[in-house]
């Protein structure tokens, strides 16, 4: 006969090992990363459907680089956070979303020429810095610093920004809210 009271009910929020997020962190991902992936995707669906306005700066390389690489961070940087760590995919799959990130925040510098910045540009360093601490901690075994940086990047470098991206007056959001 099985006993039920030796299973655990919520096995998701249980954390184990150096990379597990608590269980208000792994929430935090979810909601955020879920409802940021949502814009981004119905801004799209709104532009490529033609129910926004057609924005000559949308067709410019680097906001053209800058869209194609930060809409994909934004669910497989939430995916990395609550999936299984250590494994090869999560190791793999990891590198892309830095090589994402930087590609994205390396754009940021040429959406409005490459000469002027506006305040939303600070993320860019912070990326930058982040990615960079990211590797270097990872590769040094400092498992728990890693974790730390790239749940920084993920809320710092990614979701913050992007939710920025959809104020009046940003491509974003005036693609979402014509």
């Amino acid at each position: 006969m099985t006993t039920f009271a030796l299973l655990p009910i919520r096995p998701t929020l249980q954390r184990h090992g150096p990379m597990a997020l608590s269980p208000f962190v792994r929430s935090l991902v979810m909601v955020a990363g879920a409802g940021v992936t949502l814009l981004c995707f119905g801004a799209l669906a709104r532009m490529a459907a033609g129910f926004a306005p057609t924005m000559l700066d949308a067709r410019h390389l680097a906001i053209i680089i800058h869209v194609a690489t930060v809409v994909p961070a934004v669910p497989l940087g939430a995916w990395l956070l609550l999936a299984r760590k250590g494994t090869p995919s999560h190791k793999s799959l990891g590198k892309v979303w830095v090589g994402l990130m930087v590609t994205t925040a390396l754009a940021a510098l040429f959406t409005r020429g490459g000469t002027e910045f506006s305040w939303i540009h600070i993320f860019v360093p912070i990326t930058l810095v982040g990615a960079w601490r990211a590797i270097a901690t990872a590769r040094a075994g400092k498992i728990d610093e890693h974790r730390k940086q790239i749940v920084g990047m993920f809320f710092g470098a990614l979701l913050i920004p992007g939710v920025f991206a959809f104020l009046p007056g940003r491509i974003m959001g005036i693609w979402l809210y014509g």
